[in-house]
């Protein structure tokens, strides 16, 4: 394994190293430095302090693990890895995201999930251990998230207008969402037994991941949020 420290690196002398690293490698001392794993395909990479924007942005098949929190943007437009956050996350995680997977042990921020969308039987999947702001799924066209509410800020499990212009794919939310804005284009349900079964894997390999007990989570209430039209926008145009 190859270790690399980042203390005074900039981000293009820290992602060269990776680049140059053998396949698994751990950085310490990380603060700041954007898109480390950008794009890679053949790497396990181990992260020590806070990486900056766009961690693992077009990641493409590499394994990126955090010991800190990340910043914005976490994923961004990934094709197939994984990302596993021990710690919270900023704005926009798996931003136009379309395969993979990314697990977040606590709270994400605004438009986590925008833009993602799915192929066939690519389905990227996105989950958060706490809350998450407003807009969560912005324009979401396929693939799931999945947010599992284990915060104790007392505060609501998602903020405003989540699936906001959401076309496609599934949100799963562990909360009865009673208190909750949805905009008119979503529909919201309580999870079937069915539902819940869609998402037993990627919950039981957040519990791996992080030390929590699955079958206390999926016990939980859960709303799941499904777009209500394929063509949210339909009643802004003049011709339909």
């Amino acid at each position: 394994m190859t270790q690399i420290n980042a203390a005074g690196l900039d981000y293009a002398a820290l992602n060269s190293a990776v680049r140059g690293a053998e396949p698994q490698c751990r950085i310490t001392n990380c603060l700041g430095q954007r898109f480390i794993g950008a794009g890679m395909s053949d790497k396990q990479i181990t992260i020590d302090g806070v990486p900056g924007n766009a961690l693992g942005a077009y990641l493409n098949g590499a394994e990126i693990s955090v010991h800190g929190n990340a910043q914005d943007a976490v994923g961004d437009t990934m094709n197939k890895g994984r990302i596993v956050v021990h710690g919270s996350v900023g704005d926009a995680a798996g931003y136009a995201m379309r395969g993979g997977e990314i697990y977040v042990r606590d709270n994400a921020g605004y438009r986590t999930g925008i833009h993602m969308k799915a192929y066939g039987d690519i389905q990227p999947v996105l989950v958060i251990g706490g809350r998450v702001g407003s807009f969560l799924g912005e324009y979401l066209a396929g693939g799931r998230i999945i947010v599992l509410g284990l915060h104790r800020d007392g505060k609501q499990i998602v903020s405003n207008f989540p699936g906001a212009g959401m076309h496609g794919g599934r949100m799963y939310l562990r909360s009865d969402c009673r208190d909750i804005l949805f905009p008119k284009q979503v529909s919201c349900h309580p999870a079937t037994p069915e539902e819940l079964a869609e998402i037993a894997g990627p919950v039981e390999t957040f519990c791996r991941l992080f030390g929590r007990d699955a079958r206390e989570i999926l016990n939980g209430p859960f709303t799941v949020v499904t777009p209500d039209s394929h063509n949210p926008y339909r009643q802004m145009y003049v011709a339909n």
